[in-house]
Formats: C-alpha cells, sequence, structure tokens
C-alpha cells in the first residue's frame, strides 16, 4: 500500500529551493524566515515524513517516531514529495483509511474491513476517487479559465454600452415627451385664446347694445323734458288759439322703456380626468424584463472550445404563443365593389374585427362588414383617388388627398381639412399607438421622401436621411408604411426593392430586401403591416405572395398557398388575422396564418 501512497506526485519542491536548503541558506529569496524543524523549531530540518507532513532534525527523529509509533516514512528534506494524505479512522486512531464505503458513505481502514461490519457494501478505493476528482478539477479549472471567466468578462465589458442605451434611450424619450408636452400644451392654449376671443366679442357685442340703449333713452328723456316745459307754458298762457291746438301726446309715453336683457356667455368646466388626458397624451410601453435580458449562458447555445464558433438550438427559438402554421388558410374571401382599371382596390385597413375600411384608383372610400355588405361609402372633396387611409383612435377616419395636399377627417357626413402640406403632397399614412400621425411625403420639384409625425395634427418630427446624409427613401409614388409594436416605422420602398425600418428617433435599423431566393422574381413590395409579435409582413405583387420577417429583419416564412392575385394593401386584426387586398380582383381575403391553440 505504500507504494501506491508515493504513486501519485502533484507537488514537489523545485531544485531551487533544495540546492537552497542544502546549502544552509539562513533565508529564502523572498526574505521569508527560514524552515525550521516542527518540533524544537531548529534550523534547517534534515529529514521530512511523508506519512505524518512533518519537518524533522535529526535530535527529534526518534521522539517523533516513539510517540506516534504508527507507520512512518523519512526522506531527506530535499527529496521530499508530496503524497496522499490519507485520512485517519475515527474508529481506530492509529490507523490510515485507504477505503471508501460506497454504502455508508464513509473512509475505511484495513480494521475496518477486517471486522466484517462492512463485508456486503461495496468498497472503493480512495486513491481511485481521488484520482478522478483531480480529473473533475482539472476539467472544471480549465473550463472556468477558457470559457466560464471570459464570457463574464465580456459580460462586464457590455454593462458600459448596456448604460450607455439605457441613458440615450432615455434622452430619446424625454425629448419625445417634452415635444408632445409642448404641442398639448400648444393647442391648450390655443383652445383657450379662442375662448378668450369669443368672450371679447361678445362684450364687444354687448357694449354697443348698451350704448345704444342709453342713446335711445337719453334721448326719451330730453323729448319729456321738452314737453313738460310746453305744457307749463300752456298752462299758463290765456292765448285761445294755442290751447285749443293743444294735442295730448301722453299715450305716445306712457309704453316706458322696456327692461335691458344682458345675456353673458357660461363657461361649463368639466372634471378634469388623468386617464382621459394619458390617452390624448400617450403612455410608455414596456417589453416584459424577461423579453430585455437572458442568461449569460443559454442552454440554447452550444459553444465549441476548440473553434469558438455557437450552434444555434432552431427548436429553442420558435414561439410557444400562437406560432407559425405550416399551411396558412383563407377564412373569409370578401367581394368588394371595386372592378376595372379606374376601379382597382389598394388599401385595407380595419375598423375592428368585424369591419374593413377599403380604398382604391377610384374617389370613394368604403366600409364593409366580413359578409362583403357595403355599409359606408365616402367620396373624396376634391374628386381625386385617396392616397392612404388611417383609422384613428375614436375610431374616426382619415385620408390623404395629394391634390392640394391635405389630410381630410371624416365626421359623420362632413369631411373636414385637419392639415395641409406646404409644398409637399401625402402618399401614404397610419395612425400609431400613441395616436400619432405618420405621413409619407414627397415634393416632385426636389423629387425629396420623408416621413413626417404629426402629434395634434402639428408636425413633431422629419425622417429623411440617415447618420451619413443620404436619403433613406427612394422617389416613388408606392409607398406604405406601419408602425411596429417597438415603435419601429417601417416603409415598404418598391422602387428600391426594400422595406425601410428605423426607429422611433428616426435612426436606420435596416433594411430588408427579401430572403436568399428570389422566389419567382426580384423583391417589389406593397402594402405592409405588422403583427402583435411585432412581425413584419409585405405584399409581393409579383410573385402574389407575402413575406414575414421577425422584427430585426430575419425572414420567417411565405404566405404563398392561398391562391393571391397580385396582392397589395394588407392590415392586421387584434386577433393577427391577415387582410389582403387583391389588385386585379377587387376582393379582400381574410387569412389565417398563426395557430390560436
Amino acid at each position: 500500500m505504500n507504494s501506491e501512497r508515493t504513486a501519485v506526485l502533484y507537488l514537489r519542491c523545485t531544485s531551487e529551493e533544495g540546492s537552497s536548503i542544502a546549502g544552509n541558506d539562513t533565508m529564502d529569496p523572498s526574505g521569508q524566515d527560514i524552515i525550521r524543524c516542527d518540533l524544537c523549531e531548529s534550523p534547517v530540518p534534515s529529514l521530512h515524513c511523508e506519512i505524518c507532513h512533518i519537518n524533522l532534525c535529526k535530535v527529534c527523529v526518534g521522539e517523533h517516531i516513539l510517540n506516534r509509533p504508527q507507520a512512518h516514512k523519512l526522506v531527506l528534506f530535499k527529496d521530499r514529495e508530496s503524497t496522499i494524505f490519507y485520512p485517519q479512522c475515527h474508529n481506530h486512531a492509529s490507523n490510515i483509511c485507504e477505503l471508501q464505503c460506497k454504502t455508508c458513505n464513509i473512509p475505511l481502514c484495513a480494521t475496518c474491513v477486517s471486522s466484517g461490519d462492512h463485508d456486503q457494501h461495496e468498497e472503493v478505493r480512495l486513491l481511485e476517487i481521488f484520482t478522478n476528482k483531480k480529473e473533475l478539477i482539472e476539467r472544471d479549472s480549465r473550463k472556468f479559465r477558457n470559457s466560464i471567466y471570459p464570457r463574464y468578462q465580456e459580460a462586464a465589458s457590455n454593462i458600459w454600452d448596456l448604460r450607455e442605451e439605457v441613458r440615450r434611450h432615455s434622452l430619446e424619450l424625454e425629448t419625445v415627451l417634452n415635444k408632445q408636452r409642448e404641442a398639448m400644451i400648444t393647442q391648450l392654449d390655443s383652445i383657450v385664446q379662442s375662448m378668450r376671443n369669443e368672450i371679447d366679442e361678445r362684450k364687444v357685442q354687448l357694449t354697443v347694445a348698451i350704448d345704444r340703449r342709453e342713446e335711445e333713452i337719453n334721448n326719451k328723456i330730453n323729448e319729456v323734458t321738452k314737453i313738460i316745459r310746453d305744457l307749463h307754458i300752456l298752462q299758463d298762457t290765456d292765448d285761445v288759439c294755442r290751447v285749443t291746438d293743444y294735442t295730448s301726446r301722453n299715450a305716445e309715453f306712457l309704453s316706458l322703456p322696456s327692461q335691458f336683457q344682458v345675456t353673458f356667455p357660461t363657461f361649463t368646466s368639466r372634471t378634469i380626468n388623468r386617464e382621459e388626458i394619458i390617452q390624448q397624451f400617450g403612455s410608455l410601453s414596456y417589453p416584459p424584463i424577461n423579453n430585455l435580458t437572458r442568461p449569460l449562458f443559454d442552454e440554447n447555445v452550444i459553444t465549441t472550445e476548440e473553434h469558438g464558433s455557437s450552434m444555434i438550438n432552431i427548436s429553442a427559438l420558435s414561439t410557444p404563443n400562437r406560432p407559425l402554421i405550416d399551411a396558412p388558410r383563407v377564412v373569409t374571401d370578401i367581394r368588394t365593389n371595386y372592378q376595372g382599371f379606374n376601379h382597382r382596390i389598394h388599401s385595407v385597413i380595419c375598423l375592428n374585427d368585424e369591419k374593413i375600411w377599403t380604398s382604391g384608383t377610384d374617389n370613394s372610400i368604403k366600409l364593409y362588414n366580413l359578409q362583403g355588405d357595403l355599409l359606408k361609402m365616402v367620396e373624396t372633396r376634391s374628386g381625386n383617388e385617396p392616397l392612404g387611409i388611417a383609422v384613428i383612435q375614436n375610431g374616426e377616419l382619415l385620408y390623404a388627398d395629394d391634390r392640394d395636399g391635405s389630410i381630410n377627417l371624416v365626421r359623420d357626413t362632413q369631411i373636414q381639412p385637419v392639415i395641409t402640406l406646404q409644398g409637399w403632397k401625402p402618399l401614404a399614412m397610419c395612425s400609431t399607438s400613441s395616436g400619432d400621425l405618420l405621413i409619407v411625403i414627397e415634393i416632385k420639384s426636389k423629387k425629396h421622401i420623408k416621413v413626417v409625425r404629426y402629434a395634434g395634427y402639428q408636425e413633431m418630427q422629419s425622417i429623411q436621411y440617415d447618420d451619413h446624409g443620404n436619403p433613406l427613401y427612394s422617389y416613388d409614388h408606392f409607398k406604405y408604411l406601419t408602425e411596429n409594436k417597438n415603435l419601429d416605422i417601417c416603409v415598404s420602398d418598391s422602387a428600391a426593392g426594400a422595406v425601410v425600418v428605423v426607429n422611433a428617433a428616426g435612426k436606420l435599423r435596416f433594411r430588408y430586401t427579401g430572403p436568399p431566393s428570389t422566389h419567382g422574381g426580384s423583391f417589389h413590395p406593397r402594402g405592409v403591416t405588422t403583427d402583435s409579435l411585432g412581425n413584419i409582413l409585405t405584399a409581393v405583387s409579383i410573385g402574389n405572395h407575402i413575406q414575414i420577417v421577425d422584427q430585426d429583419g430575419r425572414f420567417l416564412r411565405y404566405i404563398d398557398s392561398c391562391g393571391l392575385q397580385r396582392p397589395w394593401g394588407l392590415c392586421v386584426d387584434s386577433k393577427d388575422n391577415l387582410f389582403v387586398t387583391e389588385r386585379e380582383t377587387g376582393k379582400v381575403k381574410k387569412i389565417q396564418y398563426r395557430s390560436w391553440r
């Protein structure tokens, strides 16, 4: 057994240390005290007991052996080695344990084994356990050094970037809030000033009426005064002719002046409702915290130490909620009145889950239910086709007219221009989750395209160039846009063959130019919309299909199994059902592409 004790060596004194001790140096190179005998503290011990792990001078050797009569192994100090230090037996103090009872999970000495108490138990040599654990420690040490620690270092290095991102986004949000606050204050000031003007106008009207009344009464008083004076003269005269010519005017003045009534305007105040203010002002939306963070060591990402590459478990990327179904299907086929070359359908937008607004190449905007019944039709003021329609938060309809550059509000049977673009013409628009209005506009003289944001019908933001001063959008008339759930602004740019996505601050995030394969032709997107998971859907008319990408521009799948013919406008309802207009047939198809299990 002693040979096994000395077989595994993990620590050995360096040759420099041995030579230093052999030369009887009084100090080691680091300036510490010299090694001494563990019993008498004499300097430079000449022997070492590898069983008891103590240093001995020659004088103390006998005392050590006599005081502890168990087995010893004495070697020269310079030849000392680190051997396995077996534990002493708790039941037999003079023995060491070289076995482990796996059943009882306790170390055993030779006496314990011979006692027969563990005859039916499985025993394993401590040396084997020791060796296996040493190998495990070596593997863990290598993994901590080469993999775990570097990844924690990388995570730590990203903290500053995260703090800077939080600071930057916070500043952007504060800027947007301040702009919205100024817009709301401007609207409030405008309302108050308008009421003040009405009060001033009414005050002038009342003052003029009072002045006229005062003048009328003063004239009557002067006339009555003159009559009294004339009557007094007649009372004192004896002139028969003058008295006989007198005619009474009492009846004329018995009708006294009616009481003058002054009517003042009244102000009916309303209780200020915080929720209504928030609804008008806008609100902050927070993605779930679990979506913002992920563990440093994702079990779905397998890293190979040899190459440092990452392999992603694709199955872990599937969405458990409403996954994309293998075979999207047409749920409803809505036939509209759009037929013929001059009456083609373009846009569709949900009023709710049961009604849709549509527009096309004629001068009307039509409201249909899902059974295809025409519920309402609105004709544009100019007789021109509407270039973009939107439903705002209260359910009212807006449409864009490029003839006079106006955005018009439809309220019951009345049409009221609410925005007039100076020198620019609208191409498309959408309403946002905060109640703002996003409009794609063009100026033909300079061939410029940009996206503008309106809050309370006042321009708050303009998006036209990237960080390098290059135009974000190409110059052509086929533009559609929508806002994603993360507040990104997605514009389908047909001429550029891309869906251009910028964040809420107008910074370019990415351009989606189609999947790796062309799928039957080049990529010229038309309508664009987003669903509740932030996926972006765009219609590809040349190719008769819909493409779905996630909010970071990664291609997910096609919808090409629904017999689409020239798909054009897109929208989704609250249940992520997709509505698609077919430019050639005039139909609107309601498509289920997500599972609702």
